[in-house]
């Protein structure tokens, strides 16, 4: 009976609710990373969180609300970007480079949740929304690229639309191999930024 009784003990105190909503969160964001959101139950997330799937409902009403609040940390960071001063203030040529930099920071650091956001497809409510939130962004940036075109700082064999999507596209990659290395204050490794922001602007900036 006494063993019995251990054993109950055990599993109440494994199955005690440590988290807050933002570990619970954290715990979330890397099982949807490594399974895909769709091949993620509550079942995995409670096994990966370590408490009971009862204990995930006190802090989410559903796995979507965890996706929605994922993505959002990663979309909130990016579209603060293009309100910061270096964004606003200037010629468009030097608001883009200075978005680029910032833009690549923010993945840095937000690194699991906007790997998550990478790979959304929109195949839910979540999903379409924040790939529309996504595509605004996208949009305010290639904004900026036309207006650098038409002040004359880009280089006149730049076809813009094809540069819009050269540019997202070597930002975005870097989520698919950078990995911070230990334990750091700040997982935002310059030398990167610097490599895209130089690759970048020596093929789309008109040097004069």
């Amino acid at each position: 009976m006494t063993a019995r009784g251990d054993r109950s003990a055990g599993t109440a105190r494994a199955q005690r609710d440590t988290h807050t909503p933002q570990t619970l969160l954290e715990v979330a964001v890397e099982v949807f990373n490594e399974r895909g959101y769709d091949g993620t139950s509550m079942e995995h997330l409670s096994r990966a969180a370590g408490i009971s799937k009862s204990s995930i409902y006190h802090h989410v009403r559903s796995k979507e609300e965890l996706l929605r609040r994922a993505v959002s940390h990663a979309l909130d960071g990016l579209a603060a970007v293009l309100d910061e001063p270096g964004a606003r203030q200037g010629r468009a040529i030097d608001r883009l480079e200075y978005v680029t930099r910032r833009t690549t920071a923010v993945l840095m650091r937000r690194l699991p949740y906007v790997t998550l956001l990478l790979r959304v497809r929109g195949n839910t409510d979540t999903e379409r929304w924040a790939l529309a939130r996504r595509r605004e962004f996208d949009q305010r940036v290639a904004a900026l690229l036309r207006q650098a075109a038409a002040e004359g700082d880009l280089r006149p064999e730049v076809d813009v639309r094809l540069a819009a999507r050269l540019l997202f596209g070597m930002i975005n990659s870097v989520a698919e191999w950078y990995r911070p290395q230990g334990e750091q204050d700040d997982p935002v490794d310059e030398a990167v930024v610097q490599a895209v922001v130089s690759t970048a602007f020596a093929g789309l900036r008109l040097h004069r």
